[in-house]
């Protein structure tokens, strides 16, 4: 028999359900994401920490979950951490038959081990709708039996950065082609600090399989001392109020000449260092499917964004200038200094090898190391 389950948001309204995963009450900020596959990548990526995750596409676990294998001690061979990060999922249809060769485990079994408590049946678009219109909030899901939880953890940066620093070992600089058959930007010898405020694996792996030495330090760390090429700042979870320490070590490193790069909550910080404010987005970027035109070209991108700020424009320094721009809400979507080697981008310039298109940013920052 099918447990019951209610997902219960902050402004009264209420999904009614069935329990998926671990039966335990949990609560966290609702948000949403409508790609069409990815969702091993999406439950470990550190930006959704602490959250409760709704996939608007209707059918989810059909293709199970890969290995949680490991790269050495510390970096995950085909997820984007070591574990789970949300705190709850949301899908329309969950299916428990999985067919894929790298497949190890259904998604159910894997919720069940981590301790992801999880609801399906509720309609997964009209809950998107709800948050695209009114914004992010806070909600929970509540098991039949379960007590509601009393408090909802926020998201920090100390709960999904390294604890020190760490040393991944550049690997031979391999034939990278982007997905249009160009060839990728490759370097030797080179060393990229990658301040990590909740790094995604992806992000390592892409530039060590370039040629990089990366040492991912913590968010907090002033590594300003270090003998390094660039910096890469990631990706993260929570309210920039949270990496005030990140952004005064920024300041320092954006006095010097060495090329940096950052990625979502790593470009806002960079545009923070440099003295640009940010905005709430009116209807926050959470999809795969964003597209955004990088300016002084007629070049656009199809990006995948994660994000509910933005750059205020009038904000942005005379000396930076906007790199990209989003073509449905034509929002500031990336920044670059005039004449300095830095830049970010509001979207995932994913570094994988082959996987993408939207590399250019990459192959700009690993071809001025």
């Amino acid at each position: 028999m099918k447990l019951k389950a209610t997902l219960r948001l902050e402004n009264g309204l209420e999904f009614q359900g069935y329990s998926l995963g671990c039966t335990q009450a949990v609560g966290g900020e609702v948000v949403f994401n409508t790609s069409m596959v990815g969702y091993p990548e999406q439950l470990t990526d550190p930006t959704y920490n602490q959250q409760i995750l709704c996939l608007t596409y209707p059918l989810i676990g059909n293709y199970g979950v890969p290995s949680e294998e490991l790269i050495g001690e510390s970096l995950s061979k085909n997820l984007e951490s070591e574990k789970i990060q949300p705190k709850g999922l949301v899908v329309f249809d969950y299916c428990e038959d999985y067919s894929n060769w790298e497949a190890v485990k259904s998604l159910e079994q894997w919720m069940n081990e981590q301790g992801l408590t999880g609801i399906y049946g509720i309609d997964t678009r009209e809950l998107a709708k709800i948050l695209r219109d009114k914004g992010p909030m806070k909600g929970c899901i509540i098991p039949e039996g379960a007590k509601a939880p009393e408090a909802v953890k926020e998201p920090s940066p100390a709960e999904v950065t390294c604890k020190e620093p760490i040393t991944y070992k550049a690997q031979p600089a391999q034939d990278v082609e982007n997905v249009n058959g160009s060839k990728a930007a490759t370097t030797a010898g080179k060393r990229v600090v990658l301040v990590d405020c909740g790094a995604r694996h992806s992000i390592i792996r892409g530039l060590i399989a370039r040629g990089a030495e990366v040492v991912r330090v913590p968010y907090n760390y002033d590594f300003t001392e270090m003998e390094y090429d660039g910096v890469y700042v990631s990706n993260g979870p929570g309210c920039l109020c949270n990496y005030g320490e990140t952004v005064e070590i920024l300041k320092k490193v954006l006095a010097g000449n060495k090329p940096v790069f950052g990625l979502g909550v790593g470009y806002h910080l960079i545009a923070k260092a440099a003295g640009c404010e940010m905005a709430r987005l009116e209807h926050p970027h959470r999809s795969s499917n964003q597209p955004t035109r990088r300016e002084g070209s007629n070049r656009t991108y199809i990006t995948s964004q994660n994000v509910y700020r933005t750059i205020k424009p009038e904000s942005i320094p005379s000396d930076w200038e906007v790199y990209f721009t989003n073509l449905n809400d034509g929002t500031v979507d990336g920044i670059r200094h005039k004449t300095k080697p830095f830049a970010g981008t509001q979207f995932n310039p994913e570094v994988c090898v082959g996987l993408t298109e939207n590399i250019t940013p990459i192959d700009e920052f690993i071809s001025k190391l």
